[in-house]
């Protein structure tokens, strides 16, 4: 495992991961990224990269919002899915879960990489509640090899998040 921080090692990481690191540093956020030779592309590769619960592990899903086209993104723990109908009472219109076209375009990120910041275009972003009850959450850093520490607190102010019950239940 490579390490690299926003603060002096950040010219050794991949592009797309430079580019997350210039953003949590803009943002005022100590983060490590960490580069690891697995995959770090589905919740469950990156919990065990990291050595984690996946619960830990912040999903990065974009959806689009049907009145307007917007790219909606929704942070969410690993082990969770998100409620569609939730999450179109929060962002006030039906939401369809976004092709990789418009993940790339919006977020400028490859699906499986995608960062809760540091995006291409403005997104309206929202940040399940359940989240919050975590000490600490590991995100996306812009590749399917890179993550970041953080805390749910933390997240939602850099990244201007709503928070919301989005998660569906689980089934009884």
């Amino acid at each position: 495992m490579a390490e690299a921080t926003t603060a002096d090692g950040a010219a050794g990481l991949p592009a797309a991961a430079r580019r997350v690191a210039a953003a949590l540093e803009a943002a005022g956020h100590p983060a490590v990224i960490r580069i690891f030779p697995d995959s770090t592309r589905s919740a469950a590769e990156a919990a065990a990269a990291v050595g984690c619960r996946t619960e830990e592990i912040v999903k990065s899903l974009i959806f689009r919002r049907s009145s307007d086209d917007a790219a909606v993104l929704v942070l969410i723990g690993g082990a969770d899915r998100v409620d569609t109908a939730k999450l179109a009472l929060v962002v006030g219109s039906k939401t369809g879960r976004a092709d990789a076209d418009f993940v790339r375009r919006t977020t400028g990120y490859a699906i499986g990489g995608v960062p809760p910041l540091g995006h291409a275009t403005a997104a309206v972003v929202v940040m399940d509640e359940g989240l919050m009850a975590l000490s600490t959450a590991w995100a996306a850093a812009g590749t399917p090899h890179a993550v970041f520490e953080t805390t749910p607190a933390d997240l939602a102010r850099i990244t201007g998040a709503v928070i919301a019950a989005v998660a569906a239940t689980p089934a009884a």
